[in-house]
Formats: C-alpha cells, structure tokens, sequence
C-alpha cells in the first residue's frame, strides 16, 4: 500500500461523516395516508407501506404524538 493510499484512509477514519437523522413523511390522497416516505435529510431513503406493521406503528406513533 502506498504512502499516499495510507493517509487517505487514514483522513478518511478520522473524519466520519455526520449522519442526519432519519425522518418520516406521510403521503397523503384524499385525505388517506398513502405511503410513508423515510428521508435523511433532502435524500429519499425508502417507501414504506402504511398498511404493513412496521408503517401501522409508525402511524400509530405519531398519532399518539399529536
């Protein structure tokens, strides 16, 4: 391994990037929640079926929330 790909990687361990936290978008039609998008940041990260278990207890978490 060179000097050079040695420090990269070095640089590259001690500088991690800063995850943004992850958040959830409701997308709605006709006033029915349709889809639950998962977003970091600006980034579309997964869509999330809001009938599944895992979209109902997202929906039911933040139901309770409001």
């Amino acid at each position: 391994m060179s000097e050079e790909a040695v420090q990269a990687a070095t640089e590259a361990v001690e500088t991690p990037a800063e995850p943004e936290d992850v958040s959830y978008q409701a997308v709605e039609k006709d006033g029915a929640v349709t889809a639950i998008w998962e977003m970091q940041g600006q980034k579309h990260l997964r869509t999330i079926d809001p009938r599944s278990n895992e979209g109902k207890q997202i929906l039911a978490l933040f139901e309770t929330a409001a």
